[in-house]
Formats: C-alpha cells, structure tokens, sequence
C-alpha cells in the first residue's frame, strides 16, 4: 500500500497513526489558518480541508490527510496559548467542569474528498490555583489548544471522558483507518 501523506507536524497525529499501522509520509501544509465566526465543529473541519487541499493540489494522485483540534467550553474556542498567564486563564476555566474536544479531518483522493469531525467530551477536576500553577510551569502544555495535553501529566487531573481518547490527543485514529478502509 501506498503511503498516504499526513499534511500535519504534529508528532501526536504522527504517533496515532503509526499505533494503527497507517503508512504515511509528512508534508506540511501552509494552508491559511484565519478563521473567524466559525462553531468549534465548523472550524475544524474548514481548517483540515484547507490543509488537505493545501498539500493535494500537488499530489492529486495520492491520498492526503489534513486534520485540526479545537478545545472549547460553551463553544467558546481555546486555542494555544500565547504565554503562561493565558495559559493559566484556560486551565482555570477548564477545570472542575466539562469541555469539548472537536477534530476535524479531511482526506483527499482520486475518488473524492471527505470530512468529518469527532467530538469528545472531556471532565476535569477541580484543581486549585497551585495546581494550575505547577502544571503551568512545566510547560507541558505551551504548544497545546486549550493548554494541556491529556496524554501528559495533565492526564491526573482528567475526571473522565466521553468519546474518543486519541480524538483529545489530536486525531480520531480507529475512524481514520475506517475511513481510509472505504476507499
């Protein structure tokens, strides 16, 4: 099977890939990201046709994938966080309570092309104002929407989740690989 290219950096999509035995090459896409006015579901699946199609256009015989995650409380969506103290405002507002995870993804190929978004319900406990502080410190969530990464140290203060786990780290992986088994 031919590899499919992943238009994507992250090393997390890269790793859920590799843990379904996806074969996959990566070009990034340079797709424009500017967006506005858009719901969280919206937005994600507009930003990874964007990236898909980015990274199609010069391969129309292959099969892409572009993909993007959102967090968003009352469908308010967080991003990454420009510094610590933004950093801080998200985490306190994500803790004790529940928050939306959307991943849209795009696959682009001869037949066509296909989006959808996954959702993932996720809850965080309460956590003190310490707590967000120490988490923030150690930086592990700098480069994350919404400020924390799931899969990290940050995984002891999720309560619960409802949906797909890889969805939260980045790309819903069991139904990539449905998907791509359709074509």
């Amino acid at each position: 099977m031919k590899p499919i290219i992943l238009a994507s950096a992250s090393p997390r999509r890269k790793e859920i890939l590799e843990k379904y035995n996806i074969p996959f090459v990566v070009e990034v896409s340079n797709a424009d990201e500017d967006c506005t006015g858009l719901t969280p579901k919206e937005l994600v699946m507009e930003l990874s046709l964007r990236k898909a199609d980015a990274v199609y256009k010069n391969h129309p015989k292959d099969i892409v994938i572009g993909a993007d995650t959102v967090v968003a409380i009352d469908n308010k969506i967080l991003g990454k966080p420009e510094d610590d103290e933004e950093a801080y405002m998200m985490i306190d507002m994500l803790q004790g309570t529940s928050h939306q995870v959307y991943t849209g993804v795009t696959i682009c190929s001869p037949n066509g092309k296909y989006s959808f978004a996954e959702k993932t319900d996720v809850f965080v406990t309460p956590m003190s104002k310490k707590e967000i502080e120490e988490y923030i410190a150690i930086g592990e969530g700098r480069d994350k929407a919404g400020s924390y990464a799931i899969q990290g140290i940050f995984g002891k203060y999720i309560e619960k989740y409802e949906g797909d786990y890889d969805n939260v780290v980045g790309l819903p992986g069991k139904r990539v690989k449905e998907e791509l088994l359709k074509l």
